[in-house]
């Protein structure tokens, strides 16, 4: 049986693109990096772009034997 874990990553503040940058992909790696240290492996994760356009997140999710 597993356990599942979900995280918000905020990036940072976009002005004229709703688009994951250079900045943001480098924090969802480290994010990553660090619980697959703790055992959680990556099921799936998105990208959600705000209607204005000025804050997104990805929401991901991890999993790990119980």
């Amino acid at each position: 049986m597993y356990i599942y874990k979900t995280e918000i990553l905020t990036v940072g503040t976009k002005w004229f693109s709703d688009k994951a940058d250079a900045n943001d992909i480098e924090a969802l790696d480290w994010l990553i990096n660090e619980k697959a240290a703790d055992g959680w492996e990556l099921v799936t994760y998105d990208y959600m772009a705000t209607s204005m356009q000025i804050k997104g997140a990805f929401v991901v999710t991890f999993k790990k034997q119980q």
